[in-house]
């Protein structure tokens, strides 16, 4: 490595590092004034609070990840240019595209370390940072699992199966519910197509409720609506958030490999491609936003005043159209590749068209 690929590739690491950690302390500022009064009425430690943002740590690198990869390649490409470095190279007869060259290489060393941290270490934080929050901070203790596109849960008196489309409403279909005596032995069967809960009342529609009687026969009783006093109610029928990044990138693969339901495979492998093309984004938008950084300063005369901005406004749309691409792969309106890989190669195509060009 020349003394310049050194040099440069010095100026994006410091960049770099100085992002993450002004991202960091963002986050967990923001994050620690929102919390600090559940963990405070719980009486817990400020040791276990201290704990708990720490390990919050790699969640926001990743989360953070593409946009700190992009803003370091700016800051650092911007630096040299409002110097007149990046001038005096090009006067020296030394191509654009040497000079990009290294922070390109840091970019994709970034985003490959980011890779090996969701395999390796997010796991496991995220999931001690959800049992942190949800259990002794919230009291909460998952009670139930998600299979083939039914959760099924224990509640206190009996178990409950169901679909939720909507995990934000409390409208169940193809609802279930079955208690056991002491002995074990089935009490009740209760089946509806659909259930709601309002205002502390589960509703069953059309639907059957059998009833055990004496000489292990059961009471059949058909209904159309029907009111019942579950003792649980959906509030306790909760999965831990960030629940998907417990599991590393080859867990995500397996469990979409074994999914037999359609709509549940589907939602997986948007997962999977999903999880991996968020840690990759942070290079096309690099390669977007250095000749972006140019084509503003030969514009506007001003590099990083108007060039930062720019770049945070083309991370936040890209990410945007991201997520949009993501809810389509995950109901099923697009393929999950499609939908993982297409920004990246419309952006990094693009980039890297508009790099080539200001190179000649």
């Amino acid at each position: 490595m020349n003394l310049l690929n050194r040099y440069i590739l010095l100026q994006f690491l410091k960049n770099i590092m100085m992002i993450m950690m002004s991202f960091i302390a963002i986050y967990v500022l923001i994050d620690f004034f929102e919390k600090i009064d559940d963990f405070m009425e719980k009486g817990k430690s400020m040791g276990l609070v201290i704990h708990f943002f720490v390990l919050n740590i790699p969640f926001i690198l990743e989360q953070m990840g593409p946009v700190c990869i992009l803003l370091a390649g700016v800051v650092t490409l911007g630096i040299l240019n409002h110097s007149n470095e990046l001038i005096a190279l090009k006067s020296c007869g030394i191509p654009l595209r040497k000079i990009t060259g290294p922070i390109i290489a840091a970019g994709i060393a970034v985003s490959l370390l980011q890779l090996t941290a969701s395999q390796v270490l997010l796991p496991k934080t995220v999931a001690k940072t959800n049992e942190i929050w949800n259990k002794e901070v919230k009291g909460r203790v998952p009670l139930g699992i998600y299979r083939n596109g039914r959760y099924y849960y224990r509640g206190v008196d009996g178990f409950y199966s169901f679909a939720r489309p909507d995990p934000h409403k409390d409208e169940f279909h193809f609802f279930s519910y079955a208690s056991w005596d002491s002995e074990y032995r089935l009490n009740s069967l209760i089946a509806a197509r659909r259930a709601e809960w309002q205002n502390g009342i589960w509703t069953l529609y059309q639907g059957q409720l059998q009833t055990a009687v004496p000489g292990d026969k059961f009471l059949t009783e058909v209904f159309s609506r029907r009111d019942f006093g579950f003792f649980d109610k959906p509030a306790d029928f909760f999965v831990s958030r960030y629940r998907s990044k417990e599991l590393s990138l080859t867990g995500l693969y397996r469990e979409a490999l074994h999914k037999k339901s359609p709509d549940e495979a589907t939602a997986a492998w948007a997962d999977f491609y999903g999880r991996v093309s968020y840690i990759l984004l942070g290079l096309p938008l690099l390669l977007l936003g250095l000749p972006l950084l140019l084509m503003v300063y030969r514009k506007w005369g001003r590099d990083l005043s108007l060039a930062i901005p720019v770049s945070c406004g083309m991370a936040f749309a890209c990410w945007g159209v991201w997520g949009t691409l993501q809810s389509l792969a995950k109901t099923g309106y697009m393929n999950p590749l499609f939908a993982a890989s297409a920004i990246h190669i419309f952006i990094g195509s693009l980039g890297l068209f508009l790099l080539l060009r200001e190179d000649t």
